[in-house]
């Protein structure tokens, strides 16, 4: 075979010769470190939560707490903890890294090495470990960014998996015995030349022994773990704190590492929930497509005939549309009044511009996470993408919400510039910082600083009320006309100038609205309000139910959610779903002649909030069994603002989509 020489430009060869001279770089935050041997390898301590056990599948708490938490007594470094720096997802997460006295040298092994002379538990400091041993409490600790678990090998592909964090300690035969040994083992890989070596794999192995202490020669004995550690509520106990530390080669690359923390469980499970998904979208679609095919078709097409007649003069001679206008039934009826202004459309526009936002944002999340941005080793950054990309887009919010309000007349436009970026973002950070109060209560570690919280307040003040406030702006601005040649000069900046440059003059329907509104006769039982969300509102939550089970119990439990993969897919079904379905109630509420539709669509599908709502409680019920009050009002307070924040998320979607169904 001939081939033709390539000749290439000389940039191009200068270019080529130049990539000699490039390395490769890294997303911020997952950089990978390479260690000679003997080096130092830190070991920063998080947060403990609770979690759950082979013997006990009840989550017993939701509140976290400091590693250096006073009734913990774990060792502390003689020259005091420092806070490690955290961004600002991770700490509104609970996250709190503050490093610690463990000593890790590359590749030297520690049988047994004292952690900290003896450290006496009064009775308080028992009471309150004993009671975290009985709820399942983990210790959580971070190795070059790794989080040190527990290890498990999986049946059916006998691959090895972490998950993070490792018992406190245990419960045997009603007695609560405290985990005060730690074999720690680290995986480690060749890098370079194989003088270098880089982290790929930490688990623990955490054990209770009675007779472990210091001896005066400077040793460590670290007694038998058939000898577990009980603390006595009676009387002061004695713990001394001893690890050690093992070091295993592993041919597993650092690019891989995270892998046997990401594992795909019960994958089966997933492509089950998307078929049946996918197959009842393809059903809900076929139906609106039979509709507007055949039945919005044909009648259009006859009104574009009737348009011909002359309707003033209806004798007999005139037969044709005299026969077409007697026909007229169902959604025909009611063409004069189908875009009458609902109540309270200050509101509603407000929920649909700030629905837009969570709408937009989501899907900008999910992209950049289905892409791998969003890595799990740069700890918070799903939490501070959400954040940042809800604050950027205010703009589409504050555009929406104007837009919505003036084609429904509203008068009151300053009053929805400034409803629009205070309302909604108002009740979620109210809501949380009553929650947090609860948390501060009961000395959880997952409680807010007052700092961040004031830093969280300013970045929506300072950019994400300006953003709302210019989209809302253009918003009533646009509507005028698309030429901006054609707006005013306008020297008077006072009230009234503003008002003339921004024109509030409500956008023209396509049709007539009639000065009476029509008398809507009786509906009947399926499409009163209540009996069609509860229909309606069950399809869009069966789309994402798999889904949702996942999240919440890797929200609950402390564990690491990445399938992002299989959410674009439901959140893409669910899309359709509330489109669907959104498109059939308005029809059918049209076809019994009732014009009050905005309201109606807005809840059609954002009642699949209470769904969510209702299988927090299910899941409540089936999973969590919580021994004080403050849980209660903790859980039950997350998940109403998440199902809130679902209702305006799913109900925008019905909407702007009906909204370009009935135009």
């Amino acid at each position: 075979m001939y081939l033709p020489r390539l000749q290439l430009p000389g940039g191009a060869i200068s270019i080529l010769l130049l990539l000699d001279h490039v390395s490769a770089f890294y997303l911020p935050g997952v950089a990978p470190t390479s260690y000679s041997e003997g080096d130092t390898v830190p070991l920063n301590v998080n947060r403990l939560t609770p979690g759950i056990s082979k013997d006990d599948t009840q989550l017993r708490s939701v509140f976290s707490y400091d590693y250096y938490h006073e009734d913990f007594n774990f060792c502390k470094p003689k020259d005091e903890p420092r806070h490690v720096s955290e961004s600002l997802g991770s700490i509104l997460f609970g996250d709190r890294i503050m490093t610690s006295s463990f000593e890790l040298k590359m590749k030297k092994n520690e049988t047994c090495k004292v952690l900290c002379e003896s450290n006496v538990f009064a009775k308080p400091h028992v009471q309150f470990v004993n009671t975290r041993i009985r709820q399942n409490y983990k210790i959580n600790w971070l190795i070059d960014g790794l989080p040190a678990g527990q290890r498990f090998e999986d049946v059916s592909t006998n691959a090895e998996i972490l998950f993070r964090g490792f018992p406190l300690g245990s419960v045997t035969d009603g007695k609560s015995y405290l985990n005060n040994h730690y074999d720690i083992i680290v995986k480690y890989h060749e890098a370079g030349n194989g003088d270098t070596f880089r982290v790929v794999g930490v688990w623990v192995e955490a054990s209770s022994r009675r007779n472990s202490k210091s001896q005066a020669d400077g040793d460590a004995k670290c007694g038998n773990d058939n000898q577990g550690l009980v603390l006595d509520e009676n009387e002061q106990t004695k713990v001394t704190y001893t690890y050690g530390v093992y070091w295993t080669k592993s041919s597993t690359a650092w690019a891989t590492r995270w892998d046997s923390y990401l594992p795909i469980l019960d994958a089966k499970i997933h492509w089950f929930s998307l078929v049946s998904s996918a197959i009842i979208v393809i059903f809900l679609c076929a139906m609106v497509a039979a509709i507007l095919m055949r039945t919005l078709r044909k009648d259009i097409a006859r009104y574009n005939r009737l348009d011909s007649f002359n309707l003033d003069d209806l004798s007999a001679t005139n037969g044709d549309a005299e026969e077409g206008i007697q026909e007229d039934s169902g959604w025909k009826l009611v063409h004069g009044d189908v875009f009458r202004t609902p109540k309270n459309p200050l509101v509603l526009s407000v929920f649909l511009g700030n629905g837009s936002q969570l709408f937009v944002m989501t899907g900008t999340t999910l992209v950049f996470a289905l892409f791998g941005f969003l890595s799990p080793s740069n700890r918070g950054s799903l939490g501070g993408a959400m954040i940042l990309l809800y604050t950027i887009f205010g703009f589409i919010g504050g555009y929406v919400s104007a837009r919505v309000y003036k084609t429904f007349g509203g008068e009151s436009w300053k009053l929805n510039i400034v409803m629009t970026p205070v309302l909604i973002p108002g009740i979620v950070f109210a809501t949380f910082f009553l929650l947090n109060f609860f948390v501060i209560f009961k000395g959880s570690s997952g409680a807010v600083p007052f700092t961040t919280m004031l830093v969280v307040v300013g970045i929506w003040f300072v950019i994400s009320v300006p953003l709302s406030f210019a989209g809302s702006w253009i918003g009533f601005r646009h509507a005028v006309s698309c030429n901006f040649l054609d707006y005013p000069v306008v020297e008077d900046w006072s009230s009234d100038g503003f008002k003339m440059l921004i024109s509030i003059k409500p956008i023209k329907p396509p049709v007539r609205v009639n000065q009476i509104p029509r008398q809507i006769p009786p509906s009947t039982s399926y499409l009163r309000p209540l009996p069609s969300m509860v229909l309606a509102g069950i399809l869009p939550f069966g789309a994402i139910f798999v889904e949702l089970f996942f999240i919440m119990q890797n929200m609950w439990l402390g564990k690491v959610y990445y399938m992002f993969g299989f959410l674009f897919i439901c959140y893409g079904i669910m899309i359709m779903t509330c489109a669907a379905v959104t498109v059939l109630l308005v029809y059918f509420l049209l076809c019994s002649e009732n014009y009050h539709w905005q309201w109606r669509a807005f809840a059609t599908a954002g009642a699949s909030a209470g769904y969510v709502f209702g299988n927090a409680l299910l899941y409540w019920i089936g999973k969590l069994s919580f021994g004080s009050f403050t849980s209660g009002v903790l859980y039950i307070g997350y998940s109403a603002l998440i199902s809130f924040l679902f209702f305006i998320l799913t109900g925008n979607i019905s909407s702007l989509e009906r909204n370009a169904t009935v135009c």
